[in-house]
């Protein structure tokens, strides 16, 4: 099984229980995760060698998140200790037309305010084969921009396959401030992960009239917007979900995928996803289930299908970790999404 680093902030996760609204609740549910977090998570879990990479404080709520990745198979030695606090985000789950919302208590986290002196980039990228990254850890400081650039210059230099999920947060950062930091990092990326936000507000490509809150997909747009992101940064790949959200409860979901060197557009098959128990960490399991194609050998439109079918699983498990079995991913990617009874 091949080596896999990711690098980003986990972060405590304060979710209300049910579909409670904050006002409503007495008490939270917890959990741990975040973006690459939890990418690290799949990949473990389908078998791969999944390191994660961050800082924590060192206290006894760094050691809950350490060990929440432990639990999960994930490699956690080069993890940092030290700085003031684990970020905090509290979730309240929406329902029907109720969106679901987040409110974020991560200033001054201890990944924040990491710098290279934290790390051994050349120990950790040392063997690997694939690194992970999202644009979540550039927003979160500047000092986490510089730790991502340095994160990238060792992994390059290790020979190692690197993607991106561009993930726009806009409570994190503007879509200028984006633009400027990311277009540099892209300098550094072979597989260009995200989706139609995304590439605008992080890369200033909008495909066509694309509008997911309606459920028009112009996949023309996307194609072509696929094939001026590849003439500008080179990426191998660039990929998309599609979320066509018809309520909080009742999604669509499928994703597309364009290939350098074949010249070729593939648009996956398409899930109904209702109801929707947990959509927050949906996309990380996309992009953990489509590196895993690649990284099993499968060809782009399987890994696409494979990433595809992993999050479609990923929308009925609570919590930020995709907690599926290879052999279920590869059930419903062959067609099989009755929900029988296994006995």
């Amino acid at each position: 099984m091949a080596k896999v680093v990711t690098m980003g902030e986990i972060m405590l996760r304060l979710s209300t229980p049910g579909n409670e609204r904050f006002i409503q609740a007495d008490e939270f549910d917890v959990c741990y995760g975040g973006g690459e977090a939890n990418v690290a998570v799949s990949l473990a879990n389908y078998g791969h060698d999944a390191e994660f990479v961050t800082k924590v404080p060192a206290n006894p709520i760094g050691d809950c998140a350490v060990a929440a990745l432990r639990k999960m198979n994930v490699e956690t030695k080069n993890i940092a200790r030290g700085g003031e606090r684990l970020g905090i985000y509290f979730l309240e789950t929406g329902a029907s037309m109720r969106a679901s919302n987040v409110v974020y208590d991560r200033a001054h986290s201890s990944i924040s305010e990491a710098d290279a002196a934290d790390f051994d980039f050349d120990a950790i990228f040392e063997g690997a084969d694939w690194f992970h990254f999202t644009g979540i850890t550039p927003a979160v400081s500047d000092k986490a921009a510089e730790l991502t650039e340095i994160a990238l210059k060792a992994a390059k230099k290790h020979g190692v396959k690197v993607s991106v999920d561009l993930n726009f947060r806009k409570k994190l950062w503007s879509s200028e401030k984006a633009q400027k930091v990311m277009t540099n990092l892209m300098q550094y990326v072979d597989v260009c992960i995200g989706n139609e936000e995304d590439a605008e507000k992080v890369l200033g490509f909008k495909p066509g009239e694309t509008d997911v809150t309606s459920g028009e997909l112009e996949l023309a747009g996307y194609k072509s917007i696929f094939e001026q992101m590849v003439e500008k940064f080179n990426f191998e790949y660039v990929v998309s979900s599609l979320r066509v959200s018809k309520s909080a409860s009742d999604n669509g979901w499928s994703a597309c995928i364009y290939s350098r060197d074949t010249k070729e557009f593939y648009h996956s098959k398409e899930y109904r996803v209702h109801p929707i128990v947990d959509r927050v960490g949906g996309g990380d399991s996309f992009a953990g289930g489509t590196i895993c194609g690649f990284l099993d050998g499968k060809n782009f439109k399987e890994a696409l299908e494979f990433g595809v079918a992993a999050s479609a699983l990923k929308h009925t498990i609570p919590g930020d970790f995709n907690l599926v079995t290879r052999a279920e991913v590869e059930a419903l990617a062959g067609g099989d999404g009755s929900g029988r009874v296994q006995r």
